[in-house]
């Protein structure tokens, strides 16, 4: 038996599963736009033909890798406590948001969503919906969770300081050589807030899942009155 033909029979069999997953670690480690059939087929060691017996093309790749990501965020339990249940998968879709953070802006956009996504979707309506919400409630409350999940994933993954000693370094960039008592506001916020020791932005992120469950409570409550 050849050298190449061992390697062969060694390798574990294409299946669409493998060859999505290698999509997802490629995108992972360099980024999405260094994702391509060709890389792809590096990263497996086949011929970039053979991909194709699994995902037709890039878009069919990037659906079922979206679908994966779909499948590691917490799945809302129809008849628990729909807040809480919110609240699980807004705090479990940030963490694994921030694992690929190539799929925030890619989640919401597929026009073949897989059965992973479809099933999450159903699951975050189902629980709303056995809460007690109108449809066109439950509608409104699953767009503005979104809407703060995405755009929060996006403002924090943008952020130009990723702990205290960037963001000293940055407010002293920003503030050095500016008029006193210029930006009266911006300089107490930053001198009495964001600086002041264990300062997290992240922690944001929960005060806004906070408002909006409290704001969709409200809504519902006016609803059973």
């Amino acid at each position: 038996m050849t050298s190449s033909a061992r390697d062969d029979a060694a390798r574990p069999a294409l299946t669409r599963e493998r060859v999505l997953r290698a999509g997802v670690e490629i995108a992972d480690v360099e980024g999405i736009g260094a994702l391509s059939m060709r890389s792809l087929a590096r990263r497996l060691g086949v011929e970039a033909m053979s991909l194709y017996h699994h995902v037709a093309n890039k878009e069919q790749l990037l659906d079922g890798m979206v679908d994966l990501v779909f499948a590691e965020i917490h799945l809302p339990v129809v008849g628990n406590d729909w807040a809480e249940e919110m609240r699980l998968r807004s705090e479990s879709g940030r963490e694994v948001l921030t694992r690929h953070r190539w799929a925030v802006g890619l989640m919401d956009s597929r026009s073949a969503p897989g059965m992973a996504t479809l099933r999450h979707h159903d699951a975050v309506l189902g629980c709303l919906r056995g809460a007690g919400f109108p449809v066109a409630l439950a509608a409104h409350a699953f767009a503005v969770l979104d809407a703060h999940l995405y755009g929060f994933m996006v403002q924090e993954l943008s952020l130009p300081f990723r702990g205290s000693a960037d963001l000293h370094e940055l407010a002293d960039s920003i503030m050095d050589g500016l008029p006193v008592d210029a930006l009266p506001h911006l300089t107490e916020l930053i001198r009495d807030h964001a600086l002041v020791p264990g300062y997290d932005f992240g922690d944001e992120f929960g005060y806004g899942v906070d408002l909006v469950l409290e704001g969709l409570g409200r809504r519902l409550a006016d609803i059973a009155t």
